[in-house]
This record gives structure tokens, sequence and C-alpha cells, in this order.
């Protein structure tokens, strides 16, 4: 079982489905060469993808180019199943900052083939996660700043009012997909500005002045 680690609180709550979007910042689509879609883009990542602030991102044998996204994340605190999207901000317990590792290559193959994307967005460590925040703390989750430095040079930068879509839309068209359950984490995408890694690195990701999180790289 792996929990979120919140900030000024002992509380504990499990990490349910990992739930990512795609395509969210339309910078981002545009240096990925990827149309913006009318409904979010949804994939998965697994628990086991999960590490924490100063912990180190594994560069798997099977990949030869991984890449940063950062992505603000919501977690969910209330079971729904198709909420409606003036109620949808009532399911949320907290926020983060994470980063979504992408084995680039192992996508492009994947997306050339039509092939799904869990390996290429699944191996172990490719879900750092922030310390959480309670959502009380946060005014306004889509008006931050969303950044990420690799050895001290500004990589990503950008506000999280950039996003093609609300939070309300987000959770709600999620709802009508699957049941939203306690501990649920939404990764809403990442804008522009997504790279390589390489083993050595530090990577510094933050959320206005929120949450931080600092993890390297290495290799298998």
């Amino acid at each position: 079982m792996v929990y979120y680690q919140f900030q000024d609180t002992e509380q504990q709550v499990r990490i349910g489905k990992i739930i990512c979007l795609a395509r969210t910042y339309k910078e981002h689509a545009r240096e990925m060469n990827a149309v913006v879609t009318e409904d979010p883009l949804l994939f998965l990542k697994p628990t086991s993808s999960v590490i924490f602030n100063h912990g180190t991102i594994i560069i798997p044998k099977q990949s030869k180019c991984l890449h940063h996204e950062v992505e603000l994340g919501v977690i969910l605190g209330k079971k729904g199943k198709n909420i409606q999207e003036e109620h949808a901000m009532s399911h949320v317990l907290g926020y983060l900052v994470a980063l979504d590792i992408t084995a680039r290559d192992i996508q492009s193959t994947s997306k050339k083939n039509g092939w799904p994307w869990a390996i290429a967005k699944g191996f172990d460590t490719f879900a750092p996660l922030s310390d959480a925040v309670k959502k009380e703390k946060v005014p306004d989750p889509l008006n931050l700043i969303l950044s990420l430095k690799i050895n001290g040079v500004v990589k990503q930068y950008a506000n999280t009012n950039q996003m093609i879509y609300s939070l309300e839309r987000i959770i709600s068209f999620i709802s009508q997909v699957m049941t939203l359950e306690p501990g649920d984490l939404i990764l809403t995408g990442t804008p522009e500005g997504v790279g390589e890694i390489q083993e050595g690195d530090l990577l510094e990701a933050r959320l206005g002045d929120l949450c931080t999180l600092t993890v390297d790289v290495k290799k298998e």
C-alpha cells in the first residue's frame, strides 16, 4: 500500500487509481504535433510507479529516452459516479505537484502501431509525487505557477490557468467513465517544454509556493 504524504498533518490516505490526461495545454499539444480533442484523453499509471520527494527515477534497460512532464495533481476525497460539474470540486481533497515520466521512444513506437501507452508510462518510479496540500489552502488551483528545473535550469514554466479543460469538466468527465473513489489521483497534463532527462540529472518541480518535489535520475 502507498499513501499520500500530507503537509502539516499525519492523515493517512491510500493512493488509488492514477488517472492521467494528455494534451490539456495547447502549446504542449503543438510541440508534440498532436491534435487537441473536445473530450479529455485518459490513460492510467500503476501505483507501483509512485516515488516521493528525494526519490530516484530509474532509467529502465528497455528505454533509451525518458522525458519529463510536470503536472498538477488532484486528489479525490470522496466517492462519485456521474458527478455534475457544479458538484465536482466538493469531491476534491487536495493537490500536489507530480512528474509524469515517459519512455518517449517506447511511446513513439506504440503510437505508430496503435498500441496502448501502458509500458511507456508504467515503469517503476515513473510517477514522482510531492507532499500533498489540503484544498482549503488553495484558493484557486487554476491560477498557480507550474514549473520544472533540471540542474537549476528552467525547462517548463506555465500557469495552470492555461489548461484547456476546467477541473470541474475533468472530474465530471472521468466520473462518467469510471467511479472516482477516495484516494484516486488525477494528473491533469503537462504544459510545453517537455524534454529528455539523463542519468545524474536533478529535477526540481514546484506548484506555486505550495508544493515542491526534488528527485534525481539513475540508470537501472
